[in-house]
């Protein structure tokens, strides 16, 4: 296993972060048979980015990042995880105790991800910026397999893909516990604190980069909660069967992990630099001109939903190359789990935003997202933080 350890690592983050959007994945039964409307949907996503963002913060406030094996904390948060997520069949109909399931789901991703990004960097210590492109690309397969799960299961019952999601997190935990940690790390240890993660914001080539990935964020996620909104505008525009919409929610968000394995390529001839601020510059300018073109043909509005879910992903594995690059080494761990938990938090106002006002708004709403690509380029042009091809 360990002599192709890149295939483990991305093979385990595909499988744990399929977590992540399993309940929006059944989002159009969920509101058929309990009536939760896009409002209640948009806020369980909530729940799992703000459980995400606490344990981030958790994680490098502890230093469990720097101190433990990743693989065991990895294995540990995929076991805890598929339970948490098993639980939400039962406790979907109470909402108060389905909210509290979706916030601990985040909890445990954030021992996913950011010690996903911490395994890589152990095992792949050249071509860091390619390496983590396969893996960013895992997250987003990851993020759309519950809406491809939903179209494969659409006769049986809703609670037939979550269990399902469940039982891959469960597998990529195996897979990691089986890997074991990288030999290009430091050896576990030390006395890694918040303040260690947070030193890094001092360093202007570092803020730069921090910059460019929390504009970043601001976008992304609510771009993928407002996907099979989107999708399901313009399928109903074709009157077209809505059991159309999964699978092409599907297939929107997974077009971003090509977009992460081209842009991975891309930098090892460019550097991670250029790659992360093209694929800004494209998403944005999208953000930007797709409530101008509402009316127009929607198989034209369903080809740019795709060319955006291309792009709004694939500077992430760029932006956190640049990061590890750029970081203190002796604390990579939590500095990461740190510029995550931040940006992170800025996920929170637009898919709050967006879906509040989808129902009032329409296509208009995803202009709110438009200040965080330009205000994540006008960090990058601040400073130039170190990159070299990945």
């Amino acid at each position: 296993m360990s002599r192709h350890p890149l295939v483990v690592i991305v093979l385990a983050q595909l499988f744990g972060t399929s977590l992540w959007f399993s309940v929006n994945g059944v989002g159009l039964s969920l509101a058929a048979d309990l009536g939760l409307t896009d409002a209640d949907l948009g806020r369980l996503t909530l729940a799992v980015q703000a459980g995400f963002i606490l344990g981030a913060l958790g994680l490098a406030a502890s230093g469990l990042t720097d101190r433990f094996r990743a693989s065991h904390l990895f294995a540990a948060a995929s076991l805890a995880g598929a339970l948490v997520n098993a639980g939400f069949v039962l406790a979907a109909p109470e909402p108060a105790l389905a909210l509290l399931l979706r916030f601990a789901t985040g909890l445990c991703l954030a021992g996913i991800y950011p010690l996903g990004m911490k395994l890589v960097i152990g095992w792949t210590p050249r071509h860091t910026g390619a390496a983590l492109a396969w893996l960013v690309g895992m997250l987003t397969l990851g993020t759309a397999l519950p809406h491809l799960l939903r179209g494969a299961t659409l006769g049986l019952p809703w609670q037939w893909p979550l269990l399902g999601a469940s039982g891959l997190a469960l597998a990529g935990g195996a897979l990691v516990l089986a890997l074991g940690d990288g030999p290009h790390l430091p050896p576990p240890g030390g006395r890694a604190r918040l303040r260690e993660g947070l030193a890094a914001l001092r360093d202007a080539r570092f803020r730069a980069v921090a910059g460019g990935y929390f504009g970043h964020c601001w976008e992304l996620y609510a771009v993928w909660t407002l996907t099979p909104f989107l999708v399901g505008r313009e399928i109903a525009r074709l009157s077209a069967s809505p059991a159309l919409i999964p699978w092409l929610a599907f297939g929107v968000i997974a077009l971003g992990t090509v977009g992460c394995v081209l842009g991975g390529r891309l930098s090892r001839r460019l550097g991670s630099l250029p790659v992360a601020r093209g694929a800004l510059v494209a998403s944005g300018l999208i953000c930007l001109g797709y409530p101008l073109l509402a009316e127009a043909s929607p198989w034209l509005l369903l080809t740019l939903l795709g060319v955006w879910g291309l792009t709004v992903i694939a500077d992430s594995p760029q932006f956190s190359a640049l990061a590890a690059a750029n970081a203190p080494r002796a604390h990579v761990g939590s500095t990461l789990a740190v510029m995550n938990a931040i940006g992170f938090s800025l996920t929170l106002p637009g898919i709050w935003l967006t879906t509040a006002l989808w129902q009032s708004q329409g296509p208009w709403a995803v202009w709110w997202l438009l200040p965080g690509p330009a205000l994540g380029l006008w960090a990058l042009r601040r400073s130039s933080p170190r990159d070299e091809p990945a």
